[in-house]
């Protein structure tokens, strides 16, 4: 594989699924052989990709088609089952955020990774903005010193604009639930700084979407970090009209940081003994879904890693247990509210 290009398939051809598409083909080092969707072909606006189509996982397996990856981007609720018969045709796969609705499902997905030796990758593509890697530098080095405490704030508009009657979006069986769907990114940004968390305190409300969707619009979250420190997470998806926010504020033992804007994309607030503040990239914007927009457009990143992964040159930058550990946080979260 060092030397030939990797083959994909996408599984789902909405938004994220047809990002993947885009991601794959740019790519030099990759292909994309085949796309599969329950729908027909000529509603998806794919006739672009030069790729053969299935209606569904099974039949794209079932055939003699010659693919290393399965990019999996369908709904929430079908990524574990999907994931593990891709695993069982002894494909690595690539599965979207969140790898699955609970850390039963996702240790299976583990399992079978492991049986048939084969890579997992799971998509957070929130850590390779520029200030997400900056800020993991900081905590790293030590810069900060001792965390005291960190503050995330996720305010996002989802109306019925986004709560179509056609959409999975809402269904708590598919969807899952608003830590799932809109907020599972800075949460593992979260895991992924500052470690897990312990004794949480979860309030859950449904303001607005009582019509529109199965669960919560907004909740605020409490808890200890086991590594030392406290934290809280407040989110909602009431909001009028267009996001507002989404924020990670650190007060260390050697300053404060706040990483602000309305995807974490922008650094509001550098205060830092000794430290003078250094001129980080442009960040790419939110992606575009319709009236809507999302966690920023790295998702390039994530396709550059699988290939360097697979030629052997590079780790798993969001390895299967980290996608793992961001479903057990999200599960007991949503326990203690209960």
């Amino acid at each position: 594989m060092k030397e030939d290009k990797i083959k994909f398939a996408v599984v789902g051809c909405g938004h994220i699924g047809k990002r993947h598409a885009e991601m794959i083909s740019r790519n030099p080092n990759c292909e994309l052989v085949a796309l599969v969707d329950v729908k027909p072909k000529n509603e998806l606006n794919i006739d672009s990709y030069n790729a053969s189509f299935f209606s569904d996982i099974e039949d794209l397996l079932n055939s003699n088609l010659d693919v290393d990856v399965v990019s999996i981007a369908t709904p929430n609720g079908l990524h574990a089952e999907q994931a593990i018969k891709a695993l069982e045709a002894k494909k690595h796969v690539v599965i979207e955020k969140p790898m699955a609705l609970n850390k039963a499902d996702a240790e299976r997905i583990i399992f079978k990774g492991l049986e048939v030796s084969k890579q997992i990758f799971t998509v957070m593509q929130n850590r390779y903005s520029p200030p997400s890697v900056w800020i993991k530098e900081l905590v790293s080095n030590g810069t900060l010193g001792e965390i005291y405490s960190v503050h995330i704030n996720s305010f996002w508009n989802r109306d019925e604009r986004y709560y179509t009657k056609d959409s999975w979006h809402g269904d708590e069986k598919l969807d899952g639930g608003t830590l799932f769907t809109q907020f599972s990114h800075f949460i593992d940004i979260m895991y992924w700084l500052f470690g897990d968390i312990k004794n949480i305190h979860t309030i859950l409300k449904d303001f607005k979407h009582q019509k529109l969707t199965d669960f919560e619009d907004a909740g605020v979250v409490n808890f200890e970090f086991v590594n030392g420190g406290i934290g809280n997470f407040n989110f909602s998806t009431a909001l009028f009209d267009k996001n507002m926010e989404s924020s990670i504020t650190i007060i260390a033992e050697n300053g404060s940081v706040k990483i602000g804007g309305q995807y974490m994309n922008e650094v509001e607030y550098c205060h830092i003994k000794n430290y003078e503040m250094p001129v980080l990239k442009p960040t790419n914007p939110g992606n575009d879904y319709g009236a809507y927009k999302g966690s920023a457009q790295n998702h390039h990143y994530v396709f550059e890693n699988v290939v360097d992964v697979l030629k052997g040159n590079k780790p798993i930058k969001t390895n299967a247990l980290e996608g793992l550990k961001i479903v057990d946080i999200i599960e007991r979260i949503y326990k203690s509210a209960n």
